[in-house]
């Protein structure tokens, strides 16, 4: 298996970790890599940040403390839209077949 790693510090407090690998090696169209790693350093209000993340087939995801998330959906918002999934008789991408596109980009329902 094919991987690499590597860290480094700078003088000015910077500080980096990285490891990967490569998936399915010379397999066509199965080869990618996955990298995960971290970075540090002090903002310029004094604040240490750490970032953690994943790289692989899934997409990058960043992870840290001074990251934004998005606010929790609230209660009443996620009963209907739970309740408007399996009962919708109208297509989840509206407005879809107005803008040329062919039924069959609408997503299927289940019987």
């Amino acid at each position: 298996m094919l991987s690499i790693c590597f860290s480094y510090d700078t003088g000015n407090g910077i500080s980096v970790r990285e490891e990967g690998i490569l998936k399915n090696p010379g397999q066509r169209d199965l080869e990618t890599s996955a990298v995960s790693g971290s970075y540090s350093y002090t903002s310029p209000e004094g604040i240490p940040i750490t970032v953690t993340y994943i790289a692989d087939e899934n997409g990058f995801r960043a992870e840290g403390a001074h990251l934004p998330t998005p606010p929790p959906i609230p209660e009443a918002i996620a009963r209907s839209l739970a309740y408007q999934q399996p009962n919708s008789q109208q297509p989840v991408l509206l407005g879809l077949q107005r803008q040329g596109f062919p039924q069959q980009y609408y997503p299927q329902r289940k019987k």
